[in-house]
């Protein structure tokens, strides 16, 4: 592996040479080292921390015990919900918020480097949704939907089945003979038409005289009026005639 190029940045190639060495041990199957950010205070340290970047995971490394010990938490995409920094005065002090647990920060990183870290951490946290959206389309198995069945249900009856009511036989009347003039015997004369209806006569309707004598005796039956009117009134009325 050329170390040269974990060393663009102004990292100390020294430091990239063990990270490498102890990080290789832990690499599956597939990961690859992207980036190395190294920590540099403005006094001298010998051994600082260190942020490294694979295609799978993060790896914060702290040296301890004068360099016999090295403590390391790593994190895969999954676990990582986000990736902050903040630019101080002395470089620049990088946050890994996981979903679970406290935050992890490594400070006095130079400002390029924790801005291209910032930068491989949020494409690969990006690419890690993608995959992972990709997946779950994946397993959604649309079940094809089968026709509803309906069911219906035969309910019988304890009743006994009515017998078919045979339809009548229809009865035909034969027409009636139509009536034939009957012919008249030789020699003699043909039947006499029957009369034609006489129409009835039509009452007379009563004259007005007679109204008028029939609305006097109405009046005097109803005691609307006296006798002597009435007798009055009578005699005017015929006195017309």
């Amino acid at each position: 592996m050329n170390m040269e190029q974990f060393a663009q940045d102004g990292q100390d190639i020294k430091i990239i040479e063990k990270l490498i060495t102890k990080v290789q041990d832990m690499l599956t199957p597939g990961e690859k080292i992207d980036y190395i950010a190294v920590q540099k205070k403005p006094a001298v340290t010998i051994l600082p921390d260190s942020i490294t970047i694979s295609n799978k995971r993060i790896f914060m490394c702290e040296f301890t015990k004068l360099g016999l010990a090295t403590d390391f938490e790593i994190f895969g995409w999954q676990d990582i919900k986000d990736i902050a920094f903040k630019e101080e005065i002395f470089g620049s002090k990088v946050t890994v918020i996981p979903f679970t647990g406290e935050n992890l920060s490594i400070d006095y990183i130079p400002k390029v480097q924790a801005r291209k870290l910032y930068q491989y951490i949020k494409a690969a946290l990006e690419n890690y949704k993608k995959t992972e959206l990709a997946a779950e389309k994946e397993k959604i198995v649309i079940a094809p939907s089968s026709p509803r069945e309906v069911v219906v249900e035969k309910v019988e009856s304890n009743l006994p089945t009515p017998a078919p009511v045979a339809s009548p036989t229809p009865v035909i009347t034969p027409p009636s003979p139509a009536v034939q003039p009957t012919a008249s015997a030789p020699g003699t004369a043909p039947a006499a038409p029957a009369p034609a209806p006489v129409a009835p006569i039509a009452e007379e309707e009563d004259d007005e005289i007679t109204l008028k004598l029939k609305k006097l005796k109405t009046l005097f039956d109803k005691q609307l009026i006296t006798q002597d009117e009435y007798e009055q009134k009578k005699r005017e009325v015929l006195s017309s005639l």
